[in-house]
């Protein structure tokens, strides 16, 4: 039995052997395979080129976008400073840069290549272009007709709106602290590249995808003073470029190079793709949510003299709470001391820092060169890095427990408001979706590197002379 089951299995064997057809199509069927992988992976790659296409065609739009901005607008997106009362003067001649600098922005975010007739086309043509031009022009109307509050009342309304929005700045950036911090979730700390205002950096960087690139002119639409309050103000505050400095001083200074460079390698990272996730997200939201905020819109004297008050009242009872509960809590050096002293100081902060961004997009000598450089945001972070610097090796030299207490709280509120990660990552973020990437790292690398250097000559060296440690 097992010699003729052999026998049959081999005989099978010669049979299918023999059969030259069972090889031909044994060979076609590896063939076909064979070339159906070819095609698919032949499609792939055009697919994949389609892809880069549309990616370099959004890029050559929105070079088409902003051909006709002047640079020195697309610097003064992130914040303009005290510039703004000045540009509600004279709305004839401003009014429509400021809100085309704005509204070409949000509609270079929600760019598709689709909006293009073909990619081999000489001009770009958008199928919303006529109503985006006739929605600018009603703007533009509206501001006309809207009440505008006197000049020195106009001034002094940014000045309290900047001052209430910094302290809940503060308050956000203090708590994020103690809650990511060693005694709590143990996620930062001093001693690792991922420093202690990093969450807080991350937050205020996303916000101002938010709510300084996508919903700002939503915002501008219901009140600049609103507006300048919640970017320049709040998430100004929230976000601090000296502290994330410092930070990585305190960390060179020790030895740890690879853990500062890591630090601010990691940190200009995180934050850009912050800022690049939260303008994705609101413009998600935006499409799907078409919200009319036209009922909420401070245009008339009675409301603007109900909102001026409110903020008026709120800034008075916390500076003075603040500054109380700041008096007693340093004589006794008790918890909460560094954050009152800060809320005491942050005021003077947001304002410096609002000032100096009337810096940005004016250019340097007669002819405003490098225009589209922020100048004022770059002074405004360094400044308050060199500062930050000094006054931490101050501390060590005094050493005292109460020394220590006010040089920080003057850290955490007037150089914290003083300098801004938000700002600054919202003007690199819209170098490179302009199509000026170099500008972008010129200013990122300039702002960085340039207050790392100045701070390790204030700081660190001193530190390793005197063995402050």
């Amino acid at each position: 039995m097992q010699g003729s089951s052999n026998n049959s299995r081999n005989s099978n064997l010669t049979d299918q052997a023999g059969e030259p057809g069972s090889i031909f199509n044994q060979s076609d069927s590896l063939r076909r395979r064979s070339s159906s992988s070819r095609r698919s992976g032949s499609l792939s790659c055009v697919a994949s080129d389609l892809v880069l296409g549309s990616i370099r065609l959004s890029h050559e739009l929105a070079d088409h976008i902003l051909a006709d901005v002047d640079s020195s607008a697309l610097a003064q997106i992130g914040d303009s400073g005290d510039r703004v009362v000045e540009e509600e003067e004279e709305i004839d001649s401003n009014v429509m840069i400021s809100t085309v600098t704005d509204e070409a922005f949000v509609m270079l975010e929600g760019l598709r290549p689709t909006d293009a007739v073909s990619p081999l086309a000489e001009e770009p043509i958008f199928s919303t272009s006529k109503e985006d031009h006739a929605q600018l022009v009603k703007t533009a109307s509206t501001k006309d007709k809207q009440y505008k509050l006197p000049h020195t009342l106009d001034y002094c309304a940014y000045l309290i709106h900047l001052s209430v929005f910094g302290f809940l700045g503060v308050f956000t950036r203090y708590l994020l602290q103690k809650l990511f911090g060693p005694g709590h979730l143990a996620l930062t700390s001093d001693q690792t590249p991922l420093y202690l205002d990093l969450p807080s950096n991350i937050l205020g960087s996303f916000l101002m995808g938010w709510f300084g690139i996508v919903f700002k002119p939503d915002l501008r639409h219901v009140s600049e003073h609103l507006a300048v309050g919640i970017t320049t103000g709040y998430m100004g505050s929230l976000t601090t470029f000296s502290g994330w400095n410092q930070k990585m001083l305190l960390l060179s200074s020790k030895g740890h190079w690879m853990f500062a460079v890591a630090g601010m390698l990691l940190g200009m990272l995180i934050v850009n793709e912050s800022i690049t996730i939260g303008v994705e997200s609101a413009e998600g939201l935006r499409k799907k949510f078409n919200c009319k905020l036209i009922n909420w819109k401070v245009d008339t004297k009675g409301r603007h003299v109900a909102v001026t008050a409110t903020m008026l009242f709120s800034m008075v009872t916390i500076w003075v709470v603040s500054c109380v509960l700041a008096v007693v809590k340093v004589h006794h050096l008790t918890n909460g001391a560094v954050l009152w002293l800060g809320c005491v100081v942050a005021p003077p902060g947001v304002w410096t820092r609002w000032y100096l961004a009337r810096l940005n997009g004016v250019g340097i000598g007669k002819k405003s060169h490098l225009k589209w450089f922020p100048i004022g945001t770059f002074l405004a972070n360094v400044i308050a890095a060199c500062i930050m610097a000094a006054l931490s090796v101050i501390s060590k030299a005094v050493n005292t427990e109460r020394s220590g207490v006010i040089l920080s709280g003057i850290q955490l509120g007037f150089l914290g408001c003083m300098s801004t990660v938000s700002t600054f990552v919202a003007e690199v973020y819209t170098m490179r979706q302009s199509g000026h990437s170099g500008r972008a790292f010129i200013y990122a690398a300039s702002t960085v590197m340039g207050s790392f250097l100045l701070g390790t000559c204030i700081y660190s060296v001193p530190v390793w002379t005197k063995n402050y440690y």
